[in-house]
Parts: structure tokens; sequence; C-alpha cells
């Protein structure tokens, strides 16, 4: 039986895929890590360098956290990603090609174990366990080896089964097919093009929950079978994650998933639609060929505590079992949010608040605000302030630290802070005041929306964070319990 059809093309399709995702999480890192990260950001990261040990969150920040340094690595992230896409990093032979890909993963390994909440998503640890099983893909001049193949195909396997199983053991709407109903309207990032797929007809919603069954879980065993029926299932996901693209802004995940499962297509497949002719590859070297087995010993030891979490009725999601991030597993929206709250940032140029007082509203880059714009398409950029602002509102009895810091940079007028944010509504100066709103949104109906021209229907629900100002006593007593390390 023909279990790869070829595989110098797939080699290649992983190869670039891969070092195109890197490229774009390095230009995150570039333009965002500094502002909520940095020496002075909103959680700072030497802050949480000196509450845990480097065995627990191994980094090459441990020796220089500062924003120089920060900069420095992720613009050598950025070159090195570039040499990857490019395909220079394969040119000059598999031990090259071996260091680049290496450096790629530990370079991003050190931005993600300090980067906290910020980089706690699980496309962190997928495209760090994806980058650590590229620096054994070889180089272009050697044979590419089947047990890699399989190895990215095991990773594949866990990231669509691990997503189906926690949904059927998770919320009762993916059981009696709802789940569409509410998701396009209240996923983290809508798109442009989540509006019309909110008010798709009732059966097609219920279709797709029907399909997101089949390929998240009967789809992924296939995934091992001979060729052509392995490249059949490896296109139903691809197909499946083109669908999501479309309908969400889910920075890179679906990308990257797109990505790993070119390892179920063979070269015969990929170039009917990739016409590339490549030439025939040499003898992989001897060493290479006994650091792909150990590799393979490796994910399987390691394996063990994920494929015990699959099995498991207590499934968590997205969880890394090493400091490393090597074998991991994985999962997505096991429950759907009925609602989607919002908080509104607003402030005013008046020292003291009356019922005349002028607020005016930051808006984000991404994440809903005022109702009459459309949706962005971002992804597969990450646009981490507005996902971790998705999460604050959520009902919650805490304020999550870095939004009090938040609140505090924008007091302050920081440049780093505006350069998250869509613009500033105070361009000469910082405001005297500000305050957080809470918001009920929702799609406008089609009718509401000819007559209104809005995307967005809300309603205030309350005060999330009442008018502050940087002298404000009690926003010094928070500031400082903060600094503390207490909940309040």
């Amino acid at each position: 039986m023909d279990w790869t059809g070829g595989i110098c093309l797939t080699r290649l399709c992983l190869q670039r895929g891969l070092g195109l995702i890197y490229l774009v999480a390095f230009l995150v890192a570039v333009n965002q890590f500094r502002p909520l990260l940095g020496e002075t950001g909103l959680l700072p990261a030497h802050l949480f360098i000196r509450q845990v040990t480097f065995r627990q969150a191994p980094s090459l920040f441990y020796l220089c956290p500062t924003d120089a340094a920060y900069a420095f690595f992720g613009w050598s992230g950025v070159f090195l990603a570039v040499l990857a896409v490019t395909g220079v990093s394969e040119r000059f032979g598999s031990l090259f090609s071996a260091t680049v890909w290496a450096f790629l993963w530990v370079i991003y390994l050190s931005f993600v174990n300090i980067g906290q909440t910020f980089y706690a998503f699980g496309w962190e640890s997928l495209l760090l366990e994806s980058g650590f099983l590229a620096i054994f893909l070889g180089g272009a001049g050697s044979s590419p080896n089947a047990v890699m193949i399989f190895l990215f195909r095991w990773l594949l396997f866990r990231l669509i089964i691990g997503a189906g199983l926690i949904k059927l053991r998770g919320d009762p709407c993916w059981r009696d097919l709802t789940c569409l109903d509410y998701h396009f309207e209240t996923q983290p990032m809508p798109n442009p093009l989540s509006w019309y797929f909110h008010w798709l007809p009732g059966w097609v919603h219920r279709a797709g929950v029907l399909f997101n069954h089949l390929v998240e879980v009967a789809v992924p065993f296939f995934y091992f079978a001979p060729q052509p029926v392995a490249g059949v299932a490896g296109l139903l996901t691809i197909l499946f994650q083109g669908s999501l693209i479309v309908s969400g802004n889910f920075s890179w995940l679906n990308f990257i998933t797109i990505v790993i499962a070119f390892s179920t297509l063979s070269d015969s497949q990929l170039g009917a639609v990739i016409p590339v002719s490549l030439p025939a590859p040499g003898e992989s070297s001897p060493l290479l060929l006994w650091a792909t087995r150990g590799l393979a010993l490796l994910v399987a030891f390691l394996s063990i505590q994920p494929v015990r979490n699959l099995l498991s009725r207590e499934q968590a999601m997205n969880t890394s079992y090493t400091p490393l991030q090597l074998v991991n597993t994985y999962g997505a929206f096991g429950s759907i949010t009925r609602e989607r709250y919002e908080i509104v940032v607003e402030g005013t140029e008046d020292a003291v608040v009356t019922p005349a007082t002028r607020w005016r509203p930051y808006e984000f880059k991404g994440k809903p605000g005022d109702p009459a714009r459309l949706p962005p398409q971002v992804a597969p950029y990450h646009l981490r302030l507005d996902w971790l602002m998705w999460f604050a509102a959520m009902p919650s009895p805490y304020y999550d630290p870095w939004f009090i810091r938040f609140l505090e940079k924008l007091l302050e007028g920081d440049r780093g802070t505006l350069s998250l944010l869509r613009g500033t509504p105070f361009p000469d100066g910082p405001p005297r005041q500000v305050r957080a709103l809470y918001y009920l949104y929702r799609f406008t109906t089609p009718e509401e929306r000819r007559r209104s021209g809005d995307w967005w229907h809300r309603e205030l629900v309350g005060t999330y964070f009442p008018p502050t100002a940087l002298n404000d006593p009690k926003f010094a007593a928070i500031r400082e319990l903060l600094e503390g390390g207490r909940d309040f």
C-alpha cells in the first residue's frame, strides 16, 4: 500500500508554511511584546521572571529581561523566518536547516514562556510543537523521512480530535446542533463575514455543526490511512479550516492547521495545484536518520499524557505537559457563550465629572466598539490586547491586573499602549479621567441593518470601572494592591 505517495513537495509545503506562520508570530512580538510585557508594559515580564524559575519557564530572557533584548530577538526571529520562507534555510544542507529552525523554536519559546496571559493561547504551543518537528525535516538536498510525516500527522490528529471530543463532552449545544446559532456573534473576534454567517438559515447552522463533528471526530482516524484516503481526509480538514477563516478571526490557528494538514497530502496530490518541479533529493545523513528515530521515541513517550487526556471524561484543552511545550493537548470551544458583552473604555478632559461631561471612546483595532464599524479581517495577525478584552468582559468579581495598568497607561498617555489601539481620541494630551462601561452587544437584524447601517446593536448594562484619575486615592489603592500581588 502507498502510505505517502512521495513527500518532497509535502516537506516543502510544511517548511514554507511554518516559516510564514513564524514570520507573522515574530512580527506580532516586535509590534506588541514591549507595550504588553516590556519593562514598562501592562504585565512587565521582568517581574514574572523574579517569581518563576528558569526550569519552570525556560527563556533566553532570564539573562537579559530588557526592551532592547526583546527587540533584538524579535527582529532576529523575523530574519530567521524570512530564511525559512524563502528556502534559504534548506539550501545549505540539513545542518544549516536544523540550526535555523532550532533558533526559531528557542527564540519563540523564550517569548511564550514569559508571555503570561498575553501568550496563553493554544496556537502558541501548536507553533512551538510543529516548529520543533521542523528541525528534523532536513535540507533540500536530503531525502525526506516518512517518519517525520507521520509525526506531523500525529500532531494533526491530536489537534483535531482534541477539538472534537471537547465539544462532544462540553456544551450541550454541540449535541443538539444549535451552537452555530450563537457562535458567529459571540466568538472572540468576528470578521467582515461573521454577520452574514450569523443570519444564515437555521438548517445551515445545524448542518455546519454536523460537518464539524464529522471532520473533528471521524476524519482524523483516516490521516494514517494509505493514499489517496489520507489525502481526502486532509482535504476535508483543510476545507473545514477554510470555513473558519472566512467566518472569524482566530489568529494563525486555522492557517497553521492547514499547513500541518499538508502532511496528509502526497506530492502527486499537491502537484496538481502547486506546479513545482523539485530536483531528486540525495541520501539523508546517518546523523539525521538517528536523530529522527530518537525524536520518534521521545514523541511516543511524551504522548502518554496527551492520550490519557483525550480518553478522560475530564478532558483539558490546550495544555502543555513540559515547559518546552513539545507534545501538547489541544481543543477549542468546549463551551459557547450565548451573549456578547463588551467593555468600552472612555476618557474625558474634565477634571470633575458632571452630567454634561463629554466622554470619548477609545477604539480597538479588532474588537467591536463603534456599532457602525464593520468587523475587520485581522487573522492571521494576532491582536493580543483585543483578545484579552474579550476575556475580561466575561462576568467576574475581579479586575484583571493588566486592565488596571491599561487604564493607568491611558491616563499617562503612554505611546506604547496607544500603539495597541486603533487611535486616540486625545491627540493633544492624555485625558484627565477614564472609565469603562459594560455593554451587551448583538448583531443587528437584516431589517435593523437596512434602516440604520449599523452592524451591531448595543445596550448599556452598567459601569465596569468607575471614572478615575491618576491622583484618585481609590485608584492608587488598587494599584498598590496590584503591585503587592493581592486580589482586589
